[in-house]
């Protein structure tokens, strides 16, 4: 049995129109269920942000999940695969009518990526005061609290709507297929096989 953790919403989709292929079944989960068993296979959904650490504690053998989550938890896990979909970037964004200075002391960043946001000033030697937030994000810099922040930005609508530019893009986003190292050892004939598969599927 192969354990594979999926992140809810589109991601979960396309993956699961790829192991519709592979599996040559289709693959609904039921009205809340979180768990589908097809085969050989154990589906789960998970919040996007689980998917490493399902993965981590072999809860799951093998999982789909940005490239964004898996720096932000700095997981020890197999990449196998960049898959090409669920695109968009980290991008630092501030109010449009602004002029962001990089060398402002102890520049005020809003984020819900920590780690990802103080790897990428320190690179710069920026010193920064990083506001952890968990939503609304865009909010910080409208009402005075932070000077930019840093977010996901898909079509960068979000930030137009709210009066925002992006500044700088910190890194370009896509899902993965990752493995759980011990699952890889043990399993490694059946995760090189829906390794090779989706590679069919990549989409460049």
């Amino acid at each position: 049995m192969i354990k594979i953790a999926l992140p809810k919403g589109r991601i979960a989709q396309e993956a699961l129109k790829v192991f519709e292929g592979f599996l040559q079944n289709s693959l609904d989960f039921e009205d809340r269920k979180l768990i589908l068993k097809k085969d050989n296979f154990e589906f789960m959904l998970v919040r996007s942000q689980d998917v490493p650490v399902y993965v981590e504690r072999g809860a799951a053998d093998v999982g789909i999940v940005g490239l964004d989550v898996l720096e932000e938890k700095q997981s020890h896990l197999v990449r196998l695969l960049d898959l090409g979909f669920g695109k968009c970037k980290v991008a630092i964004g501030s109010p449009e009518n602004v002029v962001l200075d990089f060398s402002k002391p102890n520049l005020k960043i809003a984020t819900k990526m920590e780690n990802i946001t103080k790897a990428y000033f320190a690179k710069k030697a920026i010193s920064v005061d990083i506001i952890k937030l968990y939503g609304s994000i865009e909010l910080a810099p409208l009402v005075g609290m932070a000077d930019a922040i840093v977010d996901l930005v898909e079509t960068g609508s979000t930030l137009r709507q709210n009066h925002l530019k992006i500044d700088a893009v910190i890194m370009e986003v896509s899902a993965y297929l990752v493995a759980n190292p011990n699952s890889f050892y043990a399993q490694k004939k059946e995760i090189l096989e829906i390794q090779k598969y989706f590679k069919n599927f990549r989409k460049d």
